[in-house]
């Protein structure tokens, strides 16, 4: 029987802010998992690296879920492509931790790839099972990467074959990743294991409309909605090239809730906001910074639809979480996504990246009512399929089955 469980997440905390840096849909997963896991009756402590001064060593999320700031390199956010010459400093940190509190552990579950080279120095030292999400694949982003991102690099696929090779199970949140990992590493099928993701649907529910505009101050044209990292991998000048193309009745407009991500990612936003201005569409795009939870899903209720032209998504947390609010979604045929939409049930799914393509699909839910309440009825159906509840159900089989306590 599962009792404890360490979660390692070395370069981003659960406890950001989603939507901006390198805090995305993994650290809501993490998070929601850890807080479902301790419903349970689990204890989770959760370790990242300590990223500024005032942040305690300690911080209690709720009773058995913790987030331990771990001591590994300068106490400030650094960029994610200098972070593996810290991997082995952040596995030390945390065993003397564990050492230091005479800690016990039945397992590890390192999520990413850095955190999963750094989940396989503590399976050693320890002499527990690891299990490990890698949430987003090198070998699979590199695939389909927007001109302007570069390569993800030989450490890090090199790493990821590593971590799949000596973990004792990796997860993947969806049969299209289970496929990547055969399909682009040779993954060996009997360490491989499939759990989606959950959708917290106290908080992601279908709204009154009007009522959310309201409060959300978007006026009254017909709306479509991006939230996430801005990065070019996340395809916002896709959305904002295929406005440029919506015919409705009244003009539509685009909003956009992130942040810059990465490196580039200030100079992502100027590019982004300079194709804008070139598309004389500045008063019909606008970007909001990242929001918190109870205030994304107003802007969901509010919204027409919503857009998710990513070149890569293992799952589509935001096109899950749109989907419970009862919103059409239209999002690339790529990854996750695929699983997380119903085609011409709960949205419609786009292949390729040509503009043209979203705008068609945008004018057909924009310009039929018909349609667009057939999918907002299937988008709420469809999203059922996903919850924590189920979520930590699964993790607990597949961890009592690491375990040997199955």
């Amino acid at each position: 029987m599962i009792s404890r469980v360490g979660y390692l997440s070395l370069h981003s905390s659960p406890l950001l802010q989603p939507g901006s840096g390198d805090a995305g849909g993994m650290n809501v997963y993490i998070r929601e998992l850890s807080r479902a896991m301790a419903e349970h009756g689990v204890d989770v402590d959760v370790f990242t690296r300590r990223t500024d001064e005032a942040t305690p060593e300690v911080i209690e999320v709720m009773p058995g879920f913790r987030v331990v700031h771990v001591e590994a390199g300068p106490r400030r956010p650094i960029p994610i492509r200098d972070l593996p010459r810290l991997v082995g400093e952040f596995a030390e940190a945390t065993l003397r931790r564990i050492d230091e509190q005479g800690q016990s552990f039945d397992l590890i579950h390192s999520h990413y790839w850095l955190s999963g080279w750094a989940g396989v120095l503590l399976k050693e030292k320890l002499g527990v099972p690891l299990a490990n999400s890698f949430h987003t694949l090198g070998r699979v982003k590199d695939l389909t990467r927007h001109p302007d991102d570069g390569p993800e690099g030989a450490i890090r696929t090199l790493t990821e074959e590593e971590v799949i090779a000596r973990s004792d199970c990796v997860v993947a949140s969806t049969p299209f990743e289970f496929e990547d990992l055969l399909e682009h590493y040779a993954a060996d099928p009997a360490r491989l294991c499939t759990s989606p993701p959950g959708i917290d649907h106290s908080v992601f529910k279908p709204g009154d409309k009007g009522d959310a505009r309201r409060r959300s101050g978007i006026g009254d044209s017909p709306t479509i909605l991006f939230a996430g990292r801005i990065q070019p991998l996340k395809g916002v000048d896709t959305a904002i090239a295929a406005l440029d193309r919506v015919a409705t009745a009244a003009p539509a407009q685009l909003i956009i809730i992130g942040g810059p991500s990465g490196t580039g990612g200030d100079a992502e936003v100027a590019r982004l906001q300079e194709l804008a201005s070139e598309l004389s569409l500045e008063d019909r795009v606008h970007f909001i910074p990242p929001l918190r939870r109870d205030q994304l899903v107003t802007f969901y209720q509010a919204a027409d639809v919503v857009i998710v032209p990513s070149r890569s998504e293992t799952f589509g947390l935001v096109a899950a979480e749109a989907q419970s609010c009862g919103v059409p979604v239209i999002a690339a045929q790529v990854g996750g996504l695929p699983y997380i939409i119903e085609h011409e049930t709960s949205g419609l799914l786009v292949s390729g990246h040509d503009p043209a393509d979203y705008a068609a699909a945008i004018e057909r839910v924009l310009n039929n009512p018909g349609l667009a309440q057939r999918l907002r009825t299937g988008a709420i159906e469809h999203s059922q399929r996903f919850s924590w509840d189920a979520t930590v159900a699964r993790f607990l089989e597949l961890y009592d089955g690491i375990t040997g306590g199955g």
